[in-house]
């Protein structure tokens, strides 16, 4: 890790310039990583900072800078450039020696608790291919955070009272006849979420046939709400079952949670009741007594344009810049409820849910739900009480996480609503070719665009474990061509494996403010810039060490315990660019946490793709032009196998954080 060794340059520099130049305030300056090791290890720009204010050529402060500096444990040298770069060269062995042998350790990031709430799939139908990104991003955020050392819980909010659960019941009563005890039968005996998906679409053309339909719906709805019927207990069985279901298809994608939050619950336990009076009290809603909104608790967006003078039409511009609360019949709405469990999320609220076990997941990872009734009586988790939010929302609700934050202001929580952080991207399409492949519906008007959107109301999308179970297929075929001593289960296994890491992959590499259309044969090529392609990295990686055991029998802890008594030649530095080969493998390798903090600052998971991906080619690059097992030079041999283990801990690092797991062999 690299991270130690910049505090060390960082705070050195920082005492180095105040006895320098008597400096109590210094600009704020980082500390970089030049293009290429001949250069430097890292490299620092304070000169410019500090130039206009010293009235100096950069070059001159970098010279008294560097003169002034005491001795930095880890470094070997520090030149001024010409330019007025500070550059540092590291004591390479003593480096190399204390990360493979895994010495050298992050401090934590102690930033208190951070909650992450992601997926949020409403449980009425399959998850789709649009909720991919989604879940991959928020699970990722949970991991680059748990690796900082930030103590992190993950929320998957169930909105078992919202219009889509109503809309399959309103399918079920009106277009089956279905009762409850018949709800339950078809859950336990059907595929119940891809049962529910198609009873979704039919039900959304039903209401477009005949407005008059959306009647049924707003009983549906309210008879939800209060509970006490046949709708409200068809919904719970129809929610509890699809829920089910998610959780079984993210965890195909390596994904898990610490607790299910109940919108339902927010109701019950009175979690709005109280928030509603708090926001009334303090004037953050107000009652709309005219126009169409009349009848409606109603929330004022802030967007800034209270000072614009008024214009042509600003009456039906202040009308927009409303959004409800509380509907005219008495209904809340979901920004509501999402205000008074952001509230709780911080602690502000009072009072907390009571809570039960729902179910154990991969590596016996305890799930918990919130829940109405009593509720476990110990042993539960404390749950809810972050210093800072994520929601992982697509950018379509910009405005109403901003009213999360402007709640908070309102009410007197600045600092709260600084750390209600939206997390947002774009939406996911298909390929015309991978929409071909998956069965997706042929349409004239579709064809003409660059690619084929989905609609999960419409019926139209490509459900996730549909999407898996292809790309599986299509992987194992590929395994069992290249490795025919594979048995089925193995090749299953790798399958498996790989298709998990192409639709993770895929999912982060793009920036996640670009609209992602999603290539079933671009993500699953095992050549460029793919999931696949890192994979086989790590596992060419692993060939070598598996073959000097069989061949020499020599493991990689013999390799690493003898590298203090093995010869420098293939570290020393030198003018030669082409001699800092293995170094800058091992360099590249150390960078994974500052590309963490790069990657949480930014909150653009591209950043850690792109490392991990040029990281894969820096060492593929290595591994054909410098041989290791048929190396005569033994010192040279350790060192380059003592490279090779620390690159493939470290991609292997960053593809847990991305979700991937690395087959034994591909």
């Amino acid at each position: 890790m690299i991270l130690p060794i910049h505090r060390q340059v960082h705070s050195a520099i920082t005492d180095a310039v105040q006895r320098a130049f008597g400096l109590t305030e210094i600009p704020p300056f980082t500390v970089e990583t030049p293009p290429n090791r001949a250069l430097g290890d890292l490299a620092v720009t304070v000169a410019f900072q500090l130039a206009r204010a010293l009235r100096k050529a950069p070059r001159m402060i970098a010279q008294e800078i560097a003169n002034a500096l005491a001795p930095i444990p880890g470094i070997a040298q520090v030149t001024a450039a010409p330019t007025g770069y500070l550059n540092f060269f590291l004591e390479r062995k003593p480096f190399v020696v204390d990360r493979v042998t895994g010495r050298a350790i992050a401090a934590p990031v102690d930033e208190g608790k951070v909650v992450v709430e992601h997926t949020a799939i409403n449980p009425n139908k399959a998850a789709h291919i649009g909720h991919l990104r989604n879940a991959t991003l928020g699970d990722t955020l949970v991991r680059v955070l748990r690796f900082r050392g930030t103590p992190v819980e993950t929320q998957n909010y169930i909105d078992d009272m919202g219009v889509q659960v109503a809309d399959v019941i309103v399918g079920f009563k009106e277009f089956e006849q279905k009762g409850v005890a018949d709800v339950q039968h078809i859950a336990e005996t059907t595929r119940f979420d891809y049962y529910c998906w198609d009873l979704y679409s039919k039900v959304t053309h039903w209401y477009d046939a005949d407005k008059t339909h959306a009647a049924v719906r707003a009983q549906a709805l309210h008879d939800l709400e209060h509970g006490g019927t046949e709708v409200s207990e068809m919904g719970t069985v129809i929610v509890d079952h699809i829920v089910r279901a998610h959780l079984k298809t993210m965890a195909r994608l390596n994904i898990g949670y610490d607790l299910l939050t109940y919108e339902g619950d927010i109701i019950r336990l009175k979690f709005w009741a109280h928030c509603f009076e708090t926001l009334k009290a303090q004037g953050a809603v107000f009652l709309q007594t005219e126009g169409k909104l009349a009848g409606c608790w109603v929330m004022r967006i802030d967007d800034g344009r209270d000072a614009e003078p008024a214009v042509a039409g600003e009456e039906k511009d202040e009308e927009a810049r409303e959004k409800v609360i509380v509907r005219s019949n008495g209904v809340v709405t979901y920004v509501g409820k999402d205000i008074a469990n952001q509230f709780w999320k911080f602690g502000l609220l009072g009072r907390d849910f009571n809570y039960r076990k729902f179910a154990l997941q991969d590596g016996d990872r305890q799930l918990w739900a919130t829940t109405t009734a009593e509720g476990e009586k110990s042993g539960v988790p404390s749950f809810g009480g972050a210093t800072r939010i994520y929601n992982v929302i697509d950018s379509r609700q910009m405005y109403l996480q901003a009213l999360l934050a402007q709640a908070l202001r309102t009410l007197d929580h600045p600092k709260q609503a600084e750390n209600s952080i939206h997390f947002s991207y774009e939406m996911v399409a298909l390929s015309h070719s991978t929409a071909q492949k998956l069965g997706y519906p042929a349409d004239a008007e579709a064809d003409r665009k660059p690619f084929v959107e989905v609609s999960g109301r419409k019926g139209l999308g490509v459900k996730v474990d549909d999407l898996l179970d292809v790309l599986e297929s299509t992987a194992k075929a590929e395994v069992a061509r290249r490795n025919p001593e594979f048995t089925p289960d193995e090749c299953q296994r790798v399958a498996e494996q790989i298709a998990v890491g192409a639709i993770r992959y895929f999912m982060l590499k793009f920036s996640r403010g670009k609209l992602i259309v999603f290539d079933m044969d671009e993500a699953l090529s095992f050549e460029g810039e793919t999931g696949p392609y890192l994979q086989y990295a790590v596992v060419r990686a692993n060939n070598i060490f598996n073959k000097l055991q069989q061949r020499d029998g020599v493991s990689e802890a013999d390799v690493l315990a003898s590298l203090d008594a093995a010869m420098l030649d293939e570290l020393a530095p030198s003018d030669d660019p082409d001699a800092h080969d293995l170094w800058a493998l091992v360099y590249e390798a150390s960078r994974l946490d500052d590309i963490v903090e790069q990657t949480v600052r930014a909150l653009e998971f591209s950043l850690l793709a792109k490392y991990a991906f040029g990281l894969a080619q820096l060492f593929n690059a290595f591994y054909h032009r410098y041989p290791i097992l048929n190396e005569e030079n033994v010192d040279r041999r350790r060192w380059r196998a003592a490279g090779v283990a620390y690159f493939r801990a470290q991609l292997t690092r960053a593809l847990d954080l991305m979700g991937i797991d690395v087959p034994g062999r591909m």
